[in-house]
């Protein structure tokens, strides 16, 4: 495993600008997390990693300026709009559906350089504080596989607590992010939250770019 998965969001920002390493080994580094973790914990509900490679490259071949995140590997709760990624809510009744257009905060992301590495599970609808569903099936929490990471953005919390990503959005009305950071143990590693869509990054700094 290559640790710098495990570094905090900020840290790896900083070895991004610093040419520490490119845009394309970061996103290397965790694809190869996710392909190892991925099979036993199930929290990506769309994943593709050719084109997390080309939107990598893509980025490295930017010049200046460059956003705050550009880079940064994240992960959204598939129940907020990714273009080109299936945004199913957890449902079969949405099985299938790829939204043609970005959500504000998902264009916000990409305006601000991040990659994106997919989509993560939750329940259906949202409704229940474990992240299972029909469609996909259960997310289990990396800390104990026979646990849940917590619903309903548990697919979100699962893969920062993993290192399956650096950072994340995740979404709140009645604890689905604080709950789950709860039960990823990443409560002491996120000083802001912001209701409705929730910021998840493996450090503590102040989330205000969501």
């Amino acid at each position: 495993m290559n640790e710098v998965v495990l570094e905090p969001a900020v840290r790896q920002l900083e070895m991004l600008r610093a040419s520490e390493l490119s845009v394309v080994e970061l996103a290397e580094a965790h694809i190869a997390q996710i392909e190892r973790l991925n099979p036993q914990l199930n929290v990506l509900a769309d994943f593709d990693r050719e084109r997390v490679r080309a939107k990598a490259r893509e980025l490295d071949a930017q010049r200046e300026p460059r956003g705050a995140l550009h880079g940064l590997p994240v992960s959204v709760k598939s129940s907020i709009a990714v273009a080109g990624y299936r945004c199913e809510i957890g449902s079969l009744l949405h099985k299938g559906e790829i939204p043609s257009e970005d959500a504000v905060v998902i264009a916000r992301l990409r305006a601000a350089g991040a990659l994106i590495l997919g989509t993560t599970n939750c329940p259906e609808f949202l409704m229940a504080y474990e992240t299972d569903n029909l469609l996909h099936g259960r997310t289990r929490n990396p800390w104990n596989l026979e646990c849940t990471p917590g619903g309903s953005s548990g697919g979100e919390a699962a893969a920062i607590a993993a290192g399956l990503s650096a950072a994340g959005l995740g979404s709140d009305s009645g604890g689905s992010v604080r709950g789950t950071l709860i039960s990823s143990s990443l409560m002491k590693r996120i000083a802001r939250f912001t209701k409705n869509i929730g910021p998840f990054l493996n450090t503590s700094i102040r989330c205000s770019w969501a």
